[in-house]
């Protein structure tokens, strides 16, 4: 088994490996939390190619297996084409969410949908905007030259994870705009953006809004990579829009869960091209921020939001994932066993 020490950690240096004997000739490399990205962790994958060779003492062909949590990804290919893994697929986020956010439902932090009292088009929480996250950058920028005026949104001025000013980030023509916005942005009694991914929060704010937007860690490119980020408004009720890879409404799906075509327009989820896509999904925002009736709009979803929860909450999802990891054991069993 390949991995790496300490958690987070993704170069070379930080990858360990565990097997049974100095015999073995099939190795596992667990890579199912963070996406691939190739300029990152290629170095981290050639590493576990090679120690794969150097620790095979045997005449039998070595097997390098990769597991992961991204679907349907050019960027996994291309790592297997290159390497000779296999790649075993299963939706780690939909675990983590399972475990990080149960309970929740027999507390009484978020009113019942029903009796919520609508005043906000939207809740936008941003945190880390810096690195890979640039998109979220772009997409407050097309919000800010579209002026939604009736939203919670939280955006820092330095990146907290980067460390990087939004002025290192924005593009010349972003910079501008971005210095009139008056950054940062902060929720209510709260500061310096704090890291929430393990647990729900923002329950005032969530049941003022019609929607949430839901920005998730990977825009770019042809892959499903969705995270804990994805199941925060299905665990307090609301609808949401989804900034992510073209395809993930759709992916989402899969698992039983509903999305929201039959209330907005999400044909944003089919547009390959990131750019067109991230306007899309602008020119939605400001459509729902424009709604008037507000409250008649979030009524409109309460049946979709409902049927989230449940299939949450109440085992519909988790047979899905188990169902889908025992396949995936079985076909390591199948494969290391050939």
């Amino acid at each position: 088994m390949f991995y790496c020490d300490p958690p987070g950690r993704s170069d070379s240096r930080s990858l360990m490996n565990n097997g049974s004997s100095v015999t073995d000739i099939n190795y596992i490399m667990f890579h199912d939390q963070e996406p691939i990205h190739l300029d990152i962790h290629t170095d981290l994958f050639e590493s576990a190619y090679r120690r794969n060779k150097d620790l095979n003492f045997s005449n039998g062909a070595s097997h390098l297996g990769l597991i992961i949590s991204e679907k349907n990804s050019e960027f996994v290919e291309q790592v297997c084409s290159q390497f000779g893994m296999t790649p075993y697929y299963y939706f780690f986020h939909g675990w983590a969410a399972l475990d990080w956010y149960r309970g929740y439902n027999r507390s009484f932090l978020m009113p019942d949908p029903s009796q919520r009292i609508i005043t906000k088009s939207f809740i936008g929480p941003n945190r880390i905007i810096g690195g890979k996250r640039k998109h979220r950058v772009d997409l407050m920028y097309h919000l800010l030259k579209r002026d939604i005026s009736d939203a919670w949104i939280s955006f820092p001025e330095v990146c907290p994870a980067e460390n990087m000013h939004i002025n290192e980030i924005a593009t010349d023509e972003q910079r501008s705009t971005f210095a009139a916005a008056n950054l940062p942005w902060n929720f209510p009694n709260e500061e310096n953006h704090p890291m929430h991914s393990c647990w729900l929060s923002l329950f005032n704010e969530s049941a003022e809004s019609a929607a949430y937007v839901i920005t998730e860690t990977v825009f770019e490119g042809r892959r499903h990579h969705l995270t804990e980020k994805t199941f925060k408004p299905i665990c307090l009720s609301m609808p949401f829009v989804m900034a992510s890879t073209a395809g993930s409404l759709e992916y989402l799906r899969s698992y039983g869960f509903k999305t929201f075509d039959s209330v907005w327009d999400e044909s944003y989820d089919l547009e390959a091209d990131d750019d067109k896509r991230l306007v899309m999904i602008a020119d939605l925002l400001k459509q729902i921020d424009s709604v008037k009736e507000k409250q008649m709009l979030f009524e409109a979803t309460i049946p979709i939001i409902e049927h989230n929860y449940n299939h949450f909450y109440n085992g519909g999802f988790e047979k899905i994932l188990w169902n889908e990891l025992s396949s995936m054991l079985n076909k390591i069993t199948n494969d290391f066993n050939a």
